[in-house]
C-alpha cells in the first residue's frame, strides 16, 4: 500500500502542477511591467479598471449569477419534489419530457429566445437577461434524484402529524436537501458567471454587459498589450475561485446517497 502511494504521489503532482501552471502564468504575468520584469505591482490592475467599466461589469455578473442561482433554486426544488414525491397522471412521461430538453444544443434556442425578448421589449435589460436562466431542466433531474433517495420516515411523520404537502415540502424536505439545495446554487451561478453568448446577444450598451462580454471586448482593445490582458482574466476569475473555496465542501456532501432499497 505504502509503495503504491509512493508511485501515486508523484503521478498526482505532475497533474495538479499541469492544472495550476496556466493559472500561475495568468498571475505572474498581470504583474509584469512595462520592462517585462516581474514585480509586485497593482497597477495594471488599476489601469484595467480605469480603461473599461469593470466595476458594473462585475455587478453585472453578480446580479445575473445570483438570480439565476436563487431563482434555479426554488423552481428545480418545487419541480423536483413533484417529480419525486407527487402521485399524478402523466408524471413520468412529463418528466421524460422535460429530459428530452437536455438533448436540445443550447445554441439552437438562442434566435427563439431573443425573439421572445424582443416582442416584450426586454432586449438590452436585466428581465431579458436574466429572465431565460430561472429554471434549469439539469437542476430538476439533480434534485429529483436527490430527493427519491431520502428516506420517507420523516414524510410519513409529518402526514400524520397533519401536514400538508407545502408543510412537508418546505419544513421536512428542503432542510434535508441543504447540500444539494447549496451544490445547486453553486453550480448555477458559475454557470452563469461564465455565459458569455446569450448576455452577448441579450444586451447592446457596456451598461448591461457582464464580465464574460466586457472581458473579450477589452481583449480586442488591448490585444497587444498581455499584462493588460492577464490582469482582466485575473479579475474575471478571482469570484470563482473564492466562491469554490468557500463552498467546496457543498460539492461533496451534496452528491445524492444511495437510494433505499424498497
Amino acid at each position: 500500500m505504502r509503495k503504491r502511494r509512493w508511485i501515486a504521489l508523484p503521478i498526482v503532482s505532475i497533474l495538479a502542477l499541469a492544472m495550476v501552471a496556466p493559472f500561475l502564468y495568468m498571475v505572474a504575468t498581470s504583474l509584469l511591467d512595462d520592462a517585462g520584469v516581474l514585480r509586485w505591482r497593482t497597477e495594471n490592475y488599476a489601469a484595467v479598471s480605469s480603461a473599461a467599466p469593470f466595476v458594473r461589469f462585475f455587478l453585472n455578473s453578480v446580479l445575473l449569477a445570483g438570480c439565476a442561482a436563487v431563482g434555479q433554486v426554488l423552481t428545480s426544488a418545487a419541480a423536483a419534489y413533484a417529480f419525486a414525491r407527487l402521485r399524478f397522471p402523466g408524471r413520468d412521461r412529463v418528466f421524460l419530457g422535460f429530459l428530452s430538453v437536455l438533448m436540445v444544443p443550447a445554441v439552437v434556442l438562442l434566435v427563439p429566445r431573443f425573439l421572445i425578448i424582443d416582442a416584450l421589449g426586454w432586449v438590452d435589460s436585466y428581465a431579458g437577461l436574466m429572465s431565460t436562466a430561472l429554471v434549469s431542466v439539469w437542476g430538476i433531474f439533480f434534485l429529483r434524484q436527490y430527493f427519491l433517495a431520502l428516506p420517507r420516515d420523516l414524510e410519513d411523520a409529518a402526514r400524520l402529524d397533519g401536514a400538508g404537502e407545502w408543510t412537508i415540502f418546505w419544513r421536512v424536505m428542503l432542510p434535508l436537501a441543504q447540500p444539494a439545495l447549496a451544490t445547486l446554487a453553486l453550480l448555477a451561478f458559475v454557470d452563469q458567471w461564465k455565459s458569455f453568448l446569450w448576455p452577448l446577444i441579450a444586451t447592446r450598451s457596456p451598461e448591461m454587459q457582464v464580465m464574460e462580454v466586457g472581458l473579450a471586448r477589452f481583449h480586442g482593445v488591448y490585444f497587444s498589450n498581455g499584462p493588460y490582458q492577464m490582469a482582466a482574466a485575473v479579475m474575471t476569475t478571482l469570484p470563482l475561485l473564492i466562491v469554490f473555496f468557500l463552498a467546496q465542501h457543498y460539492i461533496i456532501r451534496g452528491v445524492p446517497p444511495a437510494a433505499p432499497r424498497s
